[in-house]
Protein backbone atom coordinates (compact mmCIF):
# COMPACT_ATOMS: atom_id res chain seq x y z
CA UNK A 1 0.00 0.00 0.00
CA UNK A 2 1.23 3.56 -0.74
CA UNK A 3 2.00 5.87 1.66
CA UNK A 4 -1.39 8.21 0.67
CA UNK A 5 -3.61 5.07 0.95
CA UNK A 6 -1.92 4.66 4.82
CA UNK A 7 -2.32 8.13 5.34
CA UNK A 8 -6.09 8.12 4.87
CA UNK A 9 -6.46 4.85 6.60
CA UNK A 10 -4.60 5.97 10.01
CA UNK A 11 -6.86 9.51 9.56
CA UNK A 12 -10.13 9.03 9.34
CA UNK A 13 -10.85 13.09 9.27
CA UNK A 14 -8.72 13.34 6.68
CA UNK A 15 -9.90 11.34 4.27
CA UNK A 16 -13.54 12.68 5.20
CA UNK A 17 -12.39 16.04 4.18
CA UNK A 18 -10.52 14.26 1.09
CA UNK A 19 -13.56 12.51 0.24
CA UNK A 20 -15.98 15.51 0.17
CA UNK A 21 -13.80 17.34 -1.62
CA UNK A 22 -12.62 14.86 -4.74
CA UNK A 23 -16.90 14.21 -4.21
CA UNK A 24 -17.51 18.38 -4.97
CA UNK A 25 -14.48 18.40 -7.69
CA UNK A 26 -16.08 15.84 -9.78
CA UNK A 27 -19.07 17.67 -9.80
CA UNK A 28 -17.95 20.09 -11.67
CA UNK A 29 -17.77 20.70 -15.35
CA UNK A 30 -14.14 20.28 -15.53
CA UNK A 31 -13.95 16.95 -13.55
CA UNK A 32 -17.20 15.86 -15.07
CA UNK A 33 -15.72 15.55 -18.55
CA UNK A 34 -12.46 13.91 -17.30
CA UNK A 35 -14.80 11.07 -15.50
CA UNK A 36 -17.00 10.62 -18.13
CA UNK A 37 -13.70 10.39 -20.68
CA UNK A 38 -11.57 8.10 -18.59
CA UNK A 39 -14.95 5.62 -17.95
CA UNK A 40 -15.28 5.65 -22.07
CA UNK A 41 -12.24 4.94 -22.72
CA UNK A 42 -11.92 2.02 -20.39
CA UNK A 43 -15.00 0.92 -21.68
CA UNK A 44 -13.44 0.97 -25.03
CA UNK A 45 -10.21 -1.24 -23.83
CA UNK A 46 -12.07 -3.59 -22.18
CA UNK A 47 -10.98 -2.70 -18.51
CA UNK A 48 -13.62 -1.34 -17.11
CA UNK A 49 -14.71 -2.96 -13.90
CA UNK A 50 -13.60 -6.50 -14.73
CA UNK A 51 -10.85 -6.21 -11.88
CA UNK A 52 -7.88 -6.46 -13.83
CA UNK A 53 -5.84 -4.08 -12.31
CA UNK A 54 -5.32 -2.09 -15.44
CA UNK A 55 -6.09 1.09 -16.44
CA UNK A 56 -6.23 3.18 -19.83
CA UNK A 57 -2.82 5.09 -19.35
CA UNK A 58 -2.56 8.91 -18.89
CA UNK A 59 -0.96 10.74 -21.91
CA UNK A 60 -1.58 13.71 -24.24
CA UNK A 61 -4.21 12.64 -26.59
CA UNK A 62 -5.60 9.38 -24.16
CA UNK A 63 -8.83 10.79 -24.76
CA UNK A 64 -9.52 8.89 -27.88
CA UNK A 65 -6.82 6.06 -28.43
CA UNK A 66 -5.32 4.73 -25.81
CA UNK A 67 -3.58 1.45 -23.75
CA UNK A 68 -3.72 -0.19 -20.88
CA UNK A 69 -1.27 0.17 -18.00
CA UNK A 70 -1.24 -1.08 -14.45
CA UNK A 71 -2.57 1.31 -12.23
CA UNK A 72 -0.21 1.87 -9.86
CA UNK A 73 2.17 2.93 -12.55
CA UNK A 74 -0.33 4.99 -14.16
CA UNK A 75 -1.37 7.04 -11.36
CA UNK A 76 2.34 7.34 -9.98
CA UNK A 77 3.69 8.62 -13.66
CA UNK A 78 2.29 12.11 -12.87
CA UNK A 79 4.80 12.53 -9.99
CA UNK A 80 7.90 13.71 -11.83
Amino acid sequence: MGRTSNYYKSNPTAKAKRNKQQSAYQKTAKGSTIKKNANKLNRKLGTYGNGDGRDAAHYKGSTTRGRTQSMKINRASRRT
